[in-house]
């Protein structure tokens, strides 16, 4: 059973890759992460270690709270 709030946080995830226009393996190399490690992120298949949520935050350009402020969009 999937964790709703790791699917919740994945889909976020992908929705800022997507506004970006950004491929997976764009994102991985920017946040410097394996492409699966993405992938899986992004399907709330993995729970997501802090230094992944901190360089996928960085490679953004936002902060670890606003990526997690599921109010911006």
């Amino acid at each position: 059973m999937k964790n709703l709030k790791l699917l919740e946080l994945g889909n976020k995830i992908r929705l800022e890759r997507l506004k970006r226009d950004l491929s997976q393996e764009q994102l991985a190399e920017a946040a410097n992460v394996s492409i699966r490690t993405i992938s899986d992120i992004e399907r709330g298949i993995t729970d997501i270690r802090y230094t992944n949520l901190l360089q996928i935050a960085e490679a953004f350009g936002l902060t670890i709270s606003k990526l997690l402020d599921f109010k911006y969009s």
